[in-house]
Formats: structure tokens, sequence, C-alpha cells
């Protein structure tokens, strides 16, 4: 009997102790990976980069791995963190997102660059963290010093560096990225290319802005944006836009170096700007087939372009005698007369097309001709999701901008801009019934550390934006009554973000 009750005392704490386990694997599992990401802030003061010093801070650095922790009288809760996401995120673009058309096994067109236009991910996927800078990231270089080097930590990638260097796109020195200012088509700098482009259309003293009467333009298929970084010396500001193609971390690059740049495709959706928001619009060996679907491509640059814009084109077709070039040349240049356009320079491999100042060509033409005239009832200015039209687009009356639905997310890099402006944005996303949450999540992922917002709103809507301060790592800097008497109920907030950094990130500093 003595033999028969110690073995089943046995048993039972086998059992218990089974049980025990089960429940710490639970918890580690649940708790610790749910926490791991949150418990990995460490504030930049710890580096000497700023940071409260207070033992309120200190409080809330030890507790940030609650997610809502505060009471609060009018909403119930007062966020005091959020989780980070994983180190693997830090360069995430979430409506550009490659691994994200995988796992939804989108069905898209290859050859129409379906692949490189938005895809946003639906609420249930969407990342609410907030996106780590990477280890050992420092506050960027300061323009115009940044036009012509970066820290190569804030963007380790160097492979461009490697396969451009015949072209004098980047090359790497030391813990710096240098920009000689080289492209595809100007390895020698794309000060004397601009300065060519301006002795072209005999503007005064070789500058491109025409004094004073040129102010913007898009460059397709930028690189690393030296073009329109050159530009700024003219007081040109130029958008530059490429996808996020086998040149991968070309935008982010120029977005590095403080130049205009937006991640985009001329695909088979408008781009992001009304009608005639350029001056001109350029393409250096852009590898675009622009006599595809109808010229459908360049009928997308005819809208944007202003009256009596330009459109430089450096390719091999413009200079190039073989049967091909000869070829595409030919199509091309029956294509831009049929829309009206005429040769305002040509000069060994560049040509320049300006667009008629009026619609009195376009209404000259014989009936029939291709590509005709858009409809009438097709509006030039709607873009933001709207398919390209193979078509002419008449001139409206209506200025420029980018069109985005803050809905979702910008098409744009982590750590983009040094300061956002938001007028009534954050109350017309609540209106729209979309989530102001997430709206300030995307803000603190394209806004640089140590960066500024400025946010002017009703004051429920500034109110509740400090209840997030903290989980955001933000600090109030200054909350005013807006003066106009038009919006006597708005207010102003501005705030700026803190440099924080994950414990790998200190890590690999230490």
């Amino acid at each position: 009997m003595r033999g028969r009750s110690d073995g089943g005392k046995k048993k039972h704490v086998i059992v218990l102790v089974c049980i025990a386990a089960v429940v710490l694997v639970f918890v580690y599992l649940f708790f610790g990976s749910s926490n791991h990401g949150a418990s990995a802030i460490e504030y930049g003061r710890k580096l000497g980069l700023g940071g409260d010093d207070d033992d309120a801070s200190k409080k809330d650095e030890a507790s940030s791995t609650s997610f809502y922790v505060d009471d609060d009288d009018a909403n119930g809760f007062t966020p005091r963190s959020f989780p980070v996401c994983d180190d693997r995120h830090s360069e995430l673009i979430p409506c550009l997102d490659r691994n994200l058309i995988y796992q939804m096994r989108l069905k898209l067109d290859l050859s129409l660059m379906e692949h490189y236009e938005r895809h946003c991910p639906p609420p249930e996927r969407r990342f609410n963290c907030l996106i780590p800078p990477p280890p050992g990231y420092k506050v960027p270089i300061k323009w115009p010093k940044s036009r012509d080097e970066v820290w190569k930590v804030n963007i380790p990638h160097t492979h461009l560096a490697h396969e451009k260097s015949d072209q004098n796109w980047m090359v790497v020195k030391g813990d710096k990225i240098n920009f000689p200012g080289g492209g595809t088509h100007f390895h020698y700098g794309a000060d004397k290319y601009i300065a060519s482009m301006a002795n072209m259309l005999k503007f005064p003293n070789n500058i491109l802005n025409n004094g004073g009467r040129l102010r913007t333009f898009l460059d397709v298929g930028c690189g690393v944006a030296s073009f329109g970084g050159y530009l700024l010396a003219s007081d040109i500001m130029t958008m530059s836009l490429a996808p996020n193609d086998v040149h991968q971390n070309q935008i982010q690059f120029a977005l590095e170096r403080g130049i205009p740049a937006y991640l985009g495709v001329l695909g088979t959706k408008r781009l992001p700007y009304p009608s005639r928001s350029f001056e001109l619009a350029h393409c250096s060996r852009c590898r675009i087939d622009w006599l595809q679907r109808d010229g459908i491509l360049l009928l997308e640059l005819d809208r944007v372009l202003r009256p009596g814009g330009y459109f430089a084109y450096s390719s091999p077709e413009a200079y190039a005698q073989d049967e091909e070039d000869l070829r595409i040349w030919r199509e091309m240049s029956a294509l831009v007369e049929r829309m009206c356009w005429t040769i305002a320079a040509k000069r060994n491999q560049t040509v320049i097309w300006q667009k008629p100042m009026t619609n009195d060509c376009y209404q000259e033409r014989e009936p029939g001709t291709q590509p005709p005239l858009c409809n009438s009832d097709s509006d030039p200015d709607a873009v933001y999701g709207v398919n390209m039209e193979a078509c002419i687009s008449q001139y409206s009356e209506r200025l420029m901008g980018a069109v985005h639905s803050w809905c979702e997310a910008f098409s744009t890099y982590p750590r983009t801009y040094d300061l956002l402006h938001a007028w009534d944005i954050i109350s017309d996303v609540k209106k729209r019934g979309c989530s102001a949450e997430d709206l300030l999540l995307e803000m603190d992922r394209i806004l640089r550390p140590s960066g500024f917002i400025l946010i002017r709103d009703k004051q429920s809507v500034v109110d509740l934006v400090k209840k997030y301060l903290k989980a955001l790592h933000w600090e109030a800097v200054e909350t005013k009554a807006a003066s106009d008497s038009d919006h006597d109920s708005d207010v102003i907030l501005v705030v700026q973000k803190k440099l924080w950094l994950t414990s790998e990130s200190l890590r690999d500093l230490e």
C-alpha cells in the first residue's frame, strides 16, 4: 500500500509540474512576444541625443510594455505606448510592400507595371506599431551639404554604388555615401547637363528657369535624383519619380539627400497630380516604352504638363542610327506631332518638345485623328486611383499639388520629411470614418527623428493628439489659438519627434 501511495504522489507531482510548465510557456508566448518590441525602446538621451530626464519619464519607460494604462474621464483610456515593429520593417512602405502582394496572391499584369503600383493592406493586415530607425541611425546631414553626402548607416545599401560606378551616381567613402552628380546620361555631372539644356532653349545665362518663368519640373525615372537636386540652385522645384524596382533604394537616397521625390510608376493609374502641374517633364534614359498602348504614357505626361510646357527626352532613339532606334524615333515623332507638340530644340542625344499654348491645334486636326480628345465629361484633375486614358486632355482652369487620401499610407520611405503640416487633416480623416490613430502612426513613420509637425485643427482634435504624445515619443513645443478671424475655433499645436533607438541599435553602437 505504501508503494502504491508513493507512486500516486509522484504522478500527482509530475502532473502539477507539467501544468506549470504549460502555463509558463503560454505566459511567455503571449506576454513576452507582445512586449518584446515595446520593451526594446530606449530614448536617444542615452546617446546624448535628447529626451526627458525627469522621474516621470523613467516611469513611462519602465511601463512601456502596457498599451493603454491611464484612465481618462472623456475617452476611457489614454495610450501610454505603442509596440515597436521588428527591425526588419525599418524601411516598410505599407502600400508598396512586395511581401503583401505575394501573401494576398494578387493577380497583377507585370507588363503593365501593376506590381509597382499602390496596393494597400486591409485594416486587419496593417502594422499598428512604430517603425524603428536602422541600427546606428544618425540625424541626417543638413541641406545643402546633404545634396552631396549622406550617412551610410541611415541607408545601408551600397549595391547601386557598384552597379552604377561607371556613371558616377554615388560613391562609398568611409562612413558616408557621396553623390558626384552623375547620371545614366550625364556621367560628368548634372550641372553641365542642365546648362546644356538651357543653352539649347536659348534661355538667359544658360539657366533653365528662363528668368524665373519655369518653376516646377517632373523627372521620370530619376535614379538618385541628382538632376532635381542640382535644379534647386536655380529655384526650380523638381518632383523626382521612380518605382521601387531593381534599383529599389534610388528614391530612398534621393529623400535622404533632401531632394523632393516620390515612389511611383507610369503603369495603369494616373500620376497623383492634377492637370497642368509641371512646366517641364524630363526623361533621361528612363527605359519607358512611350509607344505602348496607343501612347497612353506619353498622353499622361501631356495631361500633367502646363500649356507651353516642355518634354526633354535624352535617349538613344534621339540620335542612334540603327534600324530599331530609327523606327522608334519615326513612330514617336509621328505620335507627338498628332498631339500638337513641336520640336523646340534638338542636339546630339537630347530632343526637347513643346506642348501648344492653346486648344486651337486640337480643334484643327482632321476628324478621326489619333489619339482622340478626351470626352467632355472626363475630369483631367480626377487622379487618385483613376485609370489613365489614351486621349488628349484639353485645358482646364484648376492649379497644382499631389493628391492623396490620408486614410491610406503615403508612397514614401520611413523618415522622409523634416516637417509635416496638417491643417484639418485629422478632422477630415475622422469624418471619413478612418482611424486618427492610424494617421498619427503614419505621420510618425514618414517624419524624421527631431523633425516637427505643425497641426492646426479643432480643440478636441488637438486634445486627442496630446493624449498620444508619450506613446509616439513626441514632445509638445507650443500650443496657441489660431489668429485668423475665419477660424477662431482652431488651435495650433507644434510637436517634435524624439530620436529613439531600439536596444539592438544601442548594442551595435556600443
